[in-house]
Formats: C-alpha cells, sequence, structure tokens
C-alpha cells in the first residue's frame, strides 16, 4: 500500500535566525517532534499562545523541538532588529526564524496567526491547528507521536542549543505606559514586572512589585506583577491593567499597598454583561485605561472589548465591542474592535487606539456607539499625514487628548513616531519628538508637557508642546536590582 504521508518542505535558505548561531534543517531534526509556530509581531492571540508553548517545551524537552515562524503582518516587522527585540520582550525560549518573505507561509499553506503545524519524528506533516487556546489537544498529539517514535525506535534525545541576544541591561525594560501625575510619574516597567514611582528628576521613590512574573497582592516589593501596562491615577489609587495576569490591580499610593479589584487570574470571555463581584471573572489582557464620571474604562484587548469598573459600587459592566476581531463601525452589541490597546476620556465619549485595525476610533456614552476617526480595515496600514480619509496609521498603541485645544495625540507605535490628530481641520499631522523614537507606546499629558514611553529604546521622554523642546529623561535608581 502506498505511504500516502505528506513529508514536510525544508526550511528555505532565506530565514533569518533568532536564539540559535545556526539554520536549523527540518531534515537534520529526524528523530524530534517539531512544531512550527507561524506568529506576527504585536499580535494579541500569538501572545496568548506563548504560556501553552512554553509547558509544553517544558514537559516535552528531550522530544520536542518547537520552531517560531515570525510572519510579519507589518511592514515595521520586516526587520530583524524588531523581531529581536520582539522575542526577547515576550520571553521566546526557542529558535526563531524571521521570514520577511512569508515563504514558509505559503509553503505550508497558512492562514491566519497563530497556526502550528506538528512534524512527526520521520518528518512527516502531522496536521495543523489554528488560533489560540490549543494546549490540550497539542499535548494529546505530542505525547501520542513520541509513543510511536519510541516503538520504533526513532527518538533523538539530543538538544538543540540555543543562543540568546538579550537586550542592554538598563533601569527601565520595555516600558508599556506612562502616567504623569501631580507630584510624581508612574511608569509601567513592562519587561521587569513592576510599577515605578519616579519624582521629576528621574529619580526612582518606590517599585511595586517584585521584579518577578507573579500574580501576588502585598506592599510595594512584595507584590508581583506580569507584564502590566496602563496604569492611571485616581485618588490617592493607582490602577493598573495587569495584562499578564488578566487582571485589574489597585496601589494604595499612601500604603504601598497592592490589591487585586478584578479578575480571577485567568484568561477568559465574560459571558455577563453586568458582574456585581469582580473578583469572580476571567479577563482577557486588560490593556489600556481612562476615567470619566466614576467609571474606569478598561480596553480589553483580547476580546476585543471595552468595559467599565464602577470604583463606587465595584461593578464590571460590559461598554462596546461585540467580540469580533474586525474594523465595523455601530452599536455597543454590533460594532467590532480589533485589539483596543490605549484609551482617553474625551468631552462626550472615550477615544480608542485599536491596534490590529491601525484605527482611532471613538466610544460614543453612554450608549458605546463606535465610530471610527482614522482608518479603513484590518489589512489598510501606513504612514500618512493630511485629511482623515486618506491617513493611515500602523499599528497605533495609545492616545492622550488634550481638551483645552482639542488635539488628540497619538502613539503611532509602528512607524515610531507621535502624531496629532486636529477635530478642528480633520487632519493628523507627524510632530516632532526628537530622533530616536522605537515603537513608542505610552503616551500622558500633563500641563503643556507631552510624556513619552518610547518602550523598545528603554526610555521616558518629553516633549514641549509650546517649545517643541524634547528631553531623553535619565532614570536612576540606587543599587537596583534590574
Amino acid at each position: 500500500m502506498p505511504d500516502t504521508r505528506i513529508r514536510a518542505p525544508e526550511l528555505p535558505d532565506t530565514l533569518q535566525w533568532i536564539n540559535t548561531d545556526h539554520r536549523l534543517k527540518l531534515s537534520s531534526l529526524r528523530g524530534k517532534i517539531v512544531l512550527l509556530e507561524f506568529w506576527t509581531s504585536g499580535c494579541i492571540n500569538c501572545m496568548h499562545t506563548q504560556p501553552d508553548i512554553r509547558e509544553l517545551e517544558t514537559k516535552y524537552r528531550d522530544n520536542l523541538v518547537v520552531i517560531g515562524i515570525h510572519s510579519p503582518k507589518f511592514p515595521h516587522n520586516n526587520n530583524k532588529n524588531n523581531v529581536q527585540q520582539a522575542v526577547n520582550r515576550f520571553h521566546f525560549k526557542h529558535p526563531i526564524a524571521h521570514d520577511p518573505d512569508m515563504r514558509v507561509w505559503t509553503k505550508y499553506k497558512v492562514k491566519a496567526w497563530p497556526t502550528v503545524v506538528l512534524i512527526d519524528a520521520e518528518g512527516f506533516v502531522i496536521g495543523s491547528l489554528r488560533g489560540e487556546g490549543r494546549r490540550r489537544q497539542l499535548d494529546a498529539i505530542i505525547q501520542k507521536y513520541i509513543e510511536d517514535g519510541e516503538k520504533k525506535g526513532l527518538m533523538n534525545y539530543d538538544p538543540v542549543p540555543l543562543v540568546n541576544k538579550p537586550e542592554v541591561q538598563s533601569v527601565l525594560k520595555f516600558p508599556g505606559r506612562i502616567h504623569a501625575a501631580a507630584n510624581y510619574i508612574y511608569i509601567s516597567d513592562s519587561g521587569h514586572n513592576r510599577v515605578v514611582e519616579v519624582n521629576q528628576h528621574g529619580r526612582v521613590t518606590r517599585s511595586f512589585g517584585s521584579g518577578a512574573a507573579g500574580l501576588l497582592d502585598g506592599v510595594d516589593r512584595e507584590s508581583a506583577f506580569n507584564n502590566p501596562q496602563g496604569i492611571l491615577e485616581i485618588n490617592d489609587f493607582l490602577y493598573v491593567a495587569d495584562t499578564g495576569n488578566h487582571a485589574i490591580r489597585r496601589v494604595n499610593l499612601g500604603s504601598g499597598e497592592v490589591l487585586t479589584i478584578a479578575g480571577d487570574g485567568h484568561q477568559g470571555a465574560m459571558k455577563e454583561k453586568h458582574v456585581v463581584d469582580p473578583n469572580t471573572v476571567s479577563l482577557n489582557s486588560p490593556w489600556g485605561l481612562c476615567y470619566k464620571d466614576g467609571l474606569l474604562f478598561i480596553s480589553m484587548a483580547g476580546s476585543h472589548q471595552i468595559w467599565s469598573l464602577d470604583l463606587a459600587d465595584n461593578t464590571f459592566a460590559f461598554v462596546s465591542g461585540s467580540g469580533r476581531e474586525e474594523l465595523v463601525d455601530g452599536s455597543a452589541h454590533t460594532a467590532a474592535l480589533a485589539q483596543p490597546s490605549g484609551l482617553c476620556a474625551g468631552e462626550y465619549c472615550i477615544y480608542m487606539a485599536d491596534a490590529e485595525s491601525s484605527s482611532i476610533r471613538s466610544v460614543r456614552l453612554p450608549d458605546g456607539q463606535v465610530t471610527t476617526l482614522i482608518g479603513k480595515g484590518m489589512s489598510s496600514f501606513g504612514n500618512i499625514d493630511g485629511g482623515w480619509s486618506h491617513a493611515r496609521l500602523q499599528h497605533p498603541m495609545d492616545v492622550s487628548y488634550n481638551v483645552n485645544n482639542g488635539i488628540l495625540y497619538v502613539a503611532d507605535t509602528y512607524n515610531d513616531c507621535i502624531k496629532a490628530i486636529d477635530f478642528s481641520s480633520k487632519g493628523i499631522e507627524t510632530i516632532n519628538a526628537g530622533q530616536g523614537l522605537n515603537e513608542p507606546s505610552g503616551l500622558s499629558l500633563s500641563g503643556q508637557t507631552l510624556w513619552i514611553a518610547n518602550t523598545n529604546a528603554h526610555e521616558v521622554r518629553t516633549l514641549n508642546l509650546m517649545n517643541h523642546e524634547v528631553k531623553v529623561i535619565e532614570i536612576n535608581e540606587p543599587e537596583s536590582d534590574f
């Protein structure tokens, strides 16, 4: 009977390798189960697969080889250096093949991010699985094919060596968001899994979080965060979107106590539209925060929705977004968002940086009606200033609104620039925020100063909106552990 199995296509010579010092060939990995993970930088679903991949890598360390195939959606991520930083930021522990020409994607007929393809010990394709949340299926398949390979005496237990290229050590590591309060600046030091309080001279005065990823309430450094992002000070409390823990945390700025006020620490879908006890629900990668009329608004990047937390009665409620990942305007229940990230409050709405659709959108209050200001679709992006209908952005991550002049500032993250939206002229323009912007992801406006979290440069800078002076703030931390 003829063998109908399909031999896995060999990886092309054109791939650019990260986390290894030599090209890997599938033919040299006979005796291993190989998992090809197709991913792209900035994709929230791809981020969600990483804990599952790490668990499988640990469980089957002698038999399984994971190779990440980076297949970029955005032009920004064609650059290998940008991919290297994404690898470091999200702690990939396996070889990465950067494929800017999408050749492997095409060979394996992949249609969406993330997708995994499994290859058996003889080099034949087992099959593919699309989307996140596939750990149990993958576990069962991997275990079966390891057992089959062992029965045939095929298994190869030699390790595949890794060669990492870590970031340069600095006080901040991939700072995600920033909030300029009256007396202090608060920074989500995401790569160090902590939030820092900094005075106006750049000196770290307090740190919340031990530095190790975890979900732990406590005082100051006795607590633990996991990739914290959005931060906001309200009435002597600092609210934190603890993205990696799928939780909202509150820091008492008087006592330093960190308390989990929403989320049970697990990723999930919120089926109820009104929740009396926010600690009982599973959130989905909360990312951005803003405050208006007693409500803390939260961009749920993983479920493509906006929710709110009533700070008076501690109830959690749906605001807008059907849950589909798309660019569709409309009512709260029919509109579709695409990885909403940054939020800020306007006069009668909240403004949103909708990252995966490369758009800026508004959510009308109180009914949740969504309107797109700039952006045309999931595959429409660029770096074009001018009128709203023709302007294009590339994966914007944050917004900040100046109520005094009606200007909305945008962190146009994958274009490495800051832009200003003028509501009177219905136009957008790039503003000079200095050389060296590298994936700026956080903005905070204080008076006439725009504070910028320049994420991939591991720095904070300011832009004086009156005289256009740009300063890089030297952050210093005596006897820092980081």
